[in-house]
This record gives C-alpha cells, structure tokens and sequence, in this order.
C-alpha cells in the first residue's frame, strides 16, 4: 500500500505506486501519476495533470503542476512531465505547458532543482541540470542536459542553454548559450568554455587544447562571425562536441546568439 499521511489530500484520480509516499499536509490533484519511491515530503502541492518519475524528492512548499503563467490560458489540459530520481528543494514551482506552445513543461532525470527555482511553461529540462537557489527559466526555454545554471540567474523565453554550459549567480541570459559554455554578467557575455565541466567529464589536455582553439578562431578570428562559423567547420569537424555547438548555433532561430561582446 502507498503510504500517505492522513492529513493528505489525494484526488480520487491520482495514481500513487505502493511504493511512494505522500507527507503530512500534502495535496495530490486530478490526474496525477507518482511513480514508485516517490516522496512528497510535507505541505506540497501536485496541483493536477502531473507524472512524476521513481525516485523523485519534492520537499516542503514547493508547487510542482501549477497552471502556467501565461495571460492566454483559459483552463485547457496541458501537461507537467517529471523524470527520475530528481530533488526538489522548497518553494520550488515547476509550470505546466500551454496550449500555445507544447502543451507539456518537460524535466528529466537527476536534476537538482535547489531552493526557489522556477521552470516556466513548456520548458525542456534535459537530464542532470543543476539549477541553484532561485535560478528561473521563462516559458519555452530548452536546457540542455549536465548544465549548471547559478543562483538567481534568469534565462529569458524563448532561450537555450546547450548541453554542459555554465551560467553565473545573477546572470540575465537574453541570448542562446553554446555547449559548454560559460556566461555571466547582466545582460549575460560568453566568457569562454566551461572547462572545470570538461575536464569532469573526462577530456583530457590535447581535446581540451583543440576546444580552445576552436573557441579562439571562432570567436576571436579576423573576419566577419559568418565567414568563421564557415571556416572553423571545415578545420574541426573531426571533433563531436564542435561540431555539436556548430549544430546549435546554425539551429538558433527565436533568441540571437550570446557572444563574448553581447550587450
């Protein structure tokens, strides 16, 4: 049997695994799947129309399902899907999706949401993102997985951060972030790579010496930015993760491109 406090609130609707457990003072609403080891600590709120995958931790005062905080929903059945084996930390808000966009916010697997950190609708959170205290994403923004995004950072709708990138305590992310790359500053400037995240990765001094230059001619280069995107994909194709940023970057449609002399 699940094991839920009598002082719980569960809709007749919500599914729970035998194996989770729901906390003292906790609301589970209609439409609501918890998966097996889930545990809702105390005092949260599953609002409705919510998956949550095995192993996952809400604590206390933390909103996971909420409607999304757009002017032009009008009620309509839309989406909040949560991974495994994450941690959410109190008074974090995790959006449902809209009608306008997907329909469904997306978080993945083994993703650490601290203190007061806020998913907006129709985001995609992929697997192993750190998001500190009160870091927020406005609707629709895309993380890509292993990213780090600093305490009350902001990336603003619309934007990506690509796989493995780091992103500052404060920055205003108005710009699409490449893969492993570092950001910061108000409104936020590519600063370089994020090598500590490299190098836990596993790559060694030569892969990262190429990275570099990559970022150099790229970046750095004579000419205009179209002409070395051009240029540097021919001279380092041979390198998965530059030829992944190059992806990212010709990709970019909705946000422009955050650049080390970005406003």
């Amino acid at each position: 049997m699940s094991n839920v406090h009598p002082t719980a609130v569960v809709d007749s609707s919500a599914v729970i695994a035998d194996g989770a457990i729901v906390g003292p003072w906790s609301v589970v609403g209609p439409n609501v799947s918890l998966a097996d080891g889930v545990v809702l600590k105390s005092h949260v709120v599953v609002q409705q129309d919510t998956t949550i995958g095995a192993n996952t931790v809400v604590h206390p005062f933390a909103l996971v399902g909420g409607d999304p905080q757009h002017l032009g929903y009008k009620g309509e059945q839309v989406l909040l899907q949560i991974g495994e084996n994450n941690i959410i930390r109190e008074h974090s808000t995790l959006n449902r999706g809209t009608p306008q966009g997907t329909g469904v916010t997306i978080l993945g697997n083994n993703c650490l949401l601290m203190t007061g950190a806020h998913i907006g609708h129709d985001c995609v959170v992929e697997d192993n993102v750190t998001m500190a205290n009160n870091a927020t994403l406005g609707g629709h923004a895309h993380i890509g997985a292993r990213t780090f995004l600093g305490g009350l950072c902001a990336v603003h709708q619309n934007a990506r951060v690509g796989q493995g990138a780091i992103i500052g305590g404060l920055a205003a992310v108005t710009r699409d972030v490449i893969p492993y790359g570092s950001a910061w500053g108000n409104h936020a400037r590519l600063r370089g790579l994020n090598i500590i995240g490299l190098k836990r990765k596993g790559y060694g001094k030569d892969q990262l010496r190429r990275l570099l230059a990559f970022y150099r001619d790229l970046f750095e280069g004579e000419g205009a930015f179209a002409e070395r995107l051009v240029s540097v994909g021919d001279s380092y194709s041979d390198i998965p993760e530059i030829v992944e940023i190059l992806d990212f970057i010709r990709d970019g449609a909705k946000r422009p491109l955050c650049l080390p002399n970005a406003e």
